[in-house]
């Protein structure tokens, strides 16, 4: 039968081949596994769509699957819904632009109780945050039993997932988080099906979706890679764009944003140009605040700990800096580059502008 179907699908391409009498520009229809173009007709046609716009900075644009990831009780959650929420207003997070209009979002918040959520978006279950009409949040119903005619529950999540986009008209969605879609995202096996299912979503709706993943135990004192999203290879491959959240040493509140993969743009906030916020709750909303760009390496225990040269020079720097020296003249004195004086004077600022949340 198999033999039988590869031949008769072999006549019909030589078919084609023979009847052509001209130099085509399109091969495929929609029903074929491959569509060929010329590059000039992808150009032409590519050119017809809108530019993707920024939703949240450089970190993420229309279109994308994107992965938010850090390890447990960092505040990717905190982000997540302050960016849904930015995106549902239309509005700019400073200084990360979302070029977007308001627009309806759909948070899947499979972390949080409702309890939970308003203690984060109110002052002592009173005075609650205003959210944007369009900012819908789901989460499971416990109640809930899974009706005939699906194989598993990981099926009839999906489905579920699915229909809510369509009730809901989200076209950005946030999944907060990937394990409760499918358990075993450290194999890449369980992870291929779930990226592709949300790759498939993505295309058949026009989607943008922020999907938040852990970070296995890893070594905090070194740099973030895309080797410490859990079922990262399966994972990395599969999405547009990947940042990260990792901890700071400055402060228990601090926290610094960088960008791992990314193709509708170049790397902007790599380890030399990390983003420092701290975690505050002005009022009725739990928040990350914009603080200041710095190394990734300043932010790391071991760099903390290997700095002492480093920091034995932070008074000598400030009393020469006061005197009216150069960056130049204070390296030169101190026997260190000018670049290193600029560094130590600008983490010296940024520890003492913070101020800790009560």
């Amino acid at each position: 039968m198999i033999n039988q179907k590869l031949t008769n699908y072999k006549l019909i391409m030589n078919h084609e081949l023979s009847t052509m009498t001209h130099e085509p520009d399109v091969f495929a229809g929609e029903d074929e596994l491959f569509t060929i173009r010329t590059a000039n007709r992808w150009l032409q046609e590519a050119n017809l769509r809108p530019v993707p716009k920024m939703l949240f900075g450089k970190f993420w644009y229309e279109g994308e699957l994107c992965i938010l990831f850090a390890d447990s009780n960092l505040g990717k959650s905190i982000l997540a819904v302050q960016i849904a929420n930015a995106i549902s207003r239309g509005e700019s997070m400073s200084p990360f632009t979302c070029e977007a209009k308001g627009q309806p979002v759909l948070y899947c918040d499979f972390e949080l109780t409702d309890k939970q959520f308003e203690a984060r978006y109110s002052v002592e279950y009173q005075d609650h945050y205003r959210f944007s009409k369009k900012f819908f949040r789901a989460e499971l119903n416990p109640d809930c039993d899974m009706p005939p005619g699906f194989k598993d529950f990981d099926e009839y999540l999906s489905a579920c997932l699915e229909r809510s986009i369509v009730q809901t008209g989200s076209r950005v969605i946030v999944i907060d988080n990937l394990t409760y879609l499918r358990g075993e995202n450290e194999k890449a096996k369980d992870a291929l099906p779930l990226m592709k299912h949300l790759k498939a979503l993505k295309n058949r709706y026009g989607l943008s979706i922020l999907a938040l993943a852990h970070t296995p135990k890893r070594d905090m004192s070194l740099e973030i890679t895309r080797n410490d999203l859990q079922g990262s290879k399966m994972l990395m491959n599969f999405c547009d764009s990947a940042f990260t959240i990792g901890e700071s040493t400055m402060g228990k509140n601090m926290r610094y944003l960088k960008q791992i993969k990314q193709r509708n743009t170049n790397q902007v906030y790599g380890s030399g140009n990390v983003c420092l916020c701290e975690v505050a709750k002005p009022g009725n909303f739990l928040q990350y605040q914009f603080r200041g760009y710095g190394l990734e390496t300043d932010h790391l225990p071991k760099a903390r700990r290997s700095n002492n040269t480093e920091n034995k020079h932070t008074d000598q720097v400030a009393t020469l800096r006061d005197q009216g020296k150069s960056l130049r003249e204070i390296g030169a004195q101190l026997g260190i580059s000018y670049q290193k004086v600029d560094r130590i004077i600008k983490a010296s600022q940024l520890e003492s502008s913070i101020v800790m949340p009560s």
